[in-house]
């Protein structure tokens, strides 16, 4: 098991990970003019409950929290210390289920788990790695809410494309559940060889 520090797996290993997409990281200062970043992680941003480990920014709006724990410890469960920095920002770009912050995130160096608090219902999943700086600007654009009051409010059968997808003999027909990973049963055809 390792003993490496928190501090370690935060140079070490997530600093590392945030250059590699495209961040530039900063430690935070009062001086430090906000609203002029762009592609920027500020280390240790001040928010009315306690110092985020990370703050991320795109053409001065934050986007983004990470909370970062040592090696050993699951990120998963501190995806709770996040949401408590999210709720304590200062300058905010809007305001998602108490949250002040769009984007969350908790890692450990080697695990990163993600939550997007504009959504209805939140639902932490697991991510390869961090977005960069383009892909989290274009997340934060993009409106999902449109799309998902269409499908809602239409009919399945009227709606052009739509696949039915079968889970056992059951249609699908909420395209919007939150289960990301449906399983899937072949059809009758495809048993047909054994």
């Amino acid at each position: 098991m390792s003993t490496e520090a928190e501090w370690l797996t935060r140079k070490s290993r997530i600093d590392t990970r945030l250059k590699q997409k495209g961040w530039q990281l900063v430690r935070f200062s009062p001086a430090l003019s906000l609203k002029a970043l762009d592609g920027t992680a500020v280390e240790e941003l001040p928010t009315a409950n306690g110092p985020a480990d990370y703050a991320l920014f795109v053409k001065g709006e934050l986007l983004g929290i990470i909370e970062a724990k040592k090696v050993t410890v699951n990120p998963q469960n501190v995806l709770e210390q996040a949401k408590r920095y999210a709720a304590g920002v200062f300058d905010a770009a809007g305001e998602w289920n108490g949250l002040r912050v769009p984007f969350l995130y908790a890692s450990n160096g080697t695990i990163i788990w993600h939550l997007d608090t504009r959504t209805k219902k939140l639902v932490s999943r697991q991510l390869s790695d961090f977005n960069t700086p383009e892909a989290l600007e274009a997340r934060f654009a993009h409106d999902a809410s449109a799309a998902e009051s269409y499908l809602l409010d239409t009919p399945p059968e009227q709606i052009a494309k739509l696949r039915p997808y079968r889970d056992g003999n059951r249609i699908e027909t909420n395209p919007l559940s939150p289960h990301r990973d449906i399983g899937i049963t072949p059809s009758a055809g495809a048993n047909a060889s054994k």
